[in-house]
């Protein structure tokens, strides 16, 4: 019976698992963040070239 409560003690103390799920949700921040910047500087970047071909003779 000792062992079960050692056991239940150290899984319950364990936080390992809440800190990977911390790195996982700040990742998808990051990558959400980063295709959303993306895509904004991309339109930028696109009406600027063709801004450049319309003026081309």
């Amino acid at each position: 019976m000792t062992a079960i409560k050692t056991l239940t003690r150290r899984f319950l103390a364990d936080d390992e698992g809440a800190t990977l799920l911390e790195y996982g949700m700040l990742t998808l921040l990051i990558t959400v963040l980063s295709i959303v910047a993306v895509k904004s500087i991309g339109v930028k970047v696109s009406n600027g070239f063709n801004t450049v071909n319309t003026n081309l003779p």
